[in-house]
């Protein structure tokens, strides 16, 4: 019999709102997308508020334009992390029936779809507004990993996207047939709390990596350098802990047991892995072009 860690008796959904006939309920995960967005405002905010810390002493945007740009952002996020879920993760869902794509309150998102979401909403508010890219794109990195790790405590809180079986002390036996679902282990199915490890890695341990590098060291003086840094790190972060994620269901099967997408055999990639290669390359290109030297 495997051990573990049961998991907490704790509902996804914080209160129900009564409205008439029926429940509005009030869940975690969407109150962790607010408080997210909310604490990254406010971070952006007071780093706008300290021009020294910005090349030659000028933000890349001013308050004003950053409540402008709120509502880009929401969008970017929201309509970016929903079509990126169906068309990497749909298995051709999105061919089938594109109105899918519409349908947010079926649930599932992804980081990497929002991520590119949140660029093209940048890259069009920059162009009308004749702000700096890279700037805009530094103070974004600041500002995310606040929603990267409520996110993931929302998701342990939701008991998806869990890891592996492991005999580890701090396993977690999460409920429901999925989870328990372990061939070869009797008894309750013990797995890794990877979406602690996600928070642990890209909201703790990156968001506090990147302030200290913004605020001590003086990488906003060198555009790029902090997104750079950031994108480069989620990758990384999230490429470690996939060895420890179970992966999508939608890929596992009887012979890929593991849920790789690419290659073959115990060295392939999951999905996860294979969109976090590309944000390794490109931050540290990112950083290379901040660093390099200058004639």
């Amino acid at each position: 019999m495997q051990h573990g860690i049961p998991f907490p008796d704790i509902s996804p959904i914080l209160v129900e709102i009564p409205l008439g006939p029926i429940n509005l309920p009030i869940r975690w995960y969407a109150l962790a997308y607010i408080a997210g967005i909310m604490a990254g405002y406010w971070i952006l905010r007071r780093t706008i508020g300290r021009p020294q810390l910005w090349k030659g002493e000028s933000p890349a945007l001013d308050r004003k334009q950053l409540d402008d740009f709120l509502v880009w952002l929401i969008l970017g996020v929201v309509l970016g992390g929903r079509l990126g879920y169906v068309l990497f993760y749909g298995r051709g869902q999105a061919l089938e029936d594109p109105l899918s794509i519409l349908r947010v309150w079926e649930g599932g998102m992804s980081f990497h779809g929002g991520l590119l979401g949140v660029a093209v909403a940048a890259a069009v508010f920059a162009y009308r507004h004749g702000l700096p890219l890279t700037g805009l794109a530094d103070g974004l990195a600041l500002a995310t990993p606040p929603g990267l790790f409520l996110g993931r405590i929302a998701n342990f809180i939701n008991a998806e996207l869990w890891g592996k079986p492991t005999d580890l002390p701090w396993g977690v036996i999460f409920p429901g047939s999925a989870a328990q679902n372990c061939p070869g282990v009797a008894g309750a199915c013990a797995r890794h709390p990877s979406q602690i490890y996600e928070a642990g890695l890209e909201g703790l341990v990156l968001g506090v990596l990147i302030l200290w590098l913004a605020y001590a060291r003086g990488w906003l003086k060198r555009p790029g350098a902090i997104v750079g840094i950031f994108i480069a790190g989620y990758g990384a972060s999230r490429f470690a802990v996939e060895f420890f994620r179970q992966a999508d269901s939608q890929f596992v099967t009887a012979g890929n047991p593991m849920g790789h997408v690419a290659f073959a055999g115990p060295v392939g990639v999951t999905m996860g892995q294979l969109l976090s290669l590309p944000m390794i390359a490109f931050g540290l290109l990112a950083l290379y072009l901040a660093f390099r030297p200058r004639p």
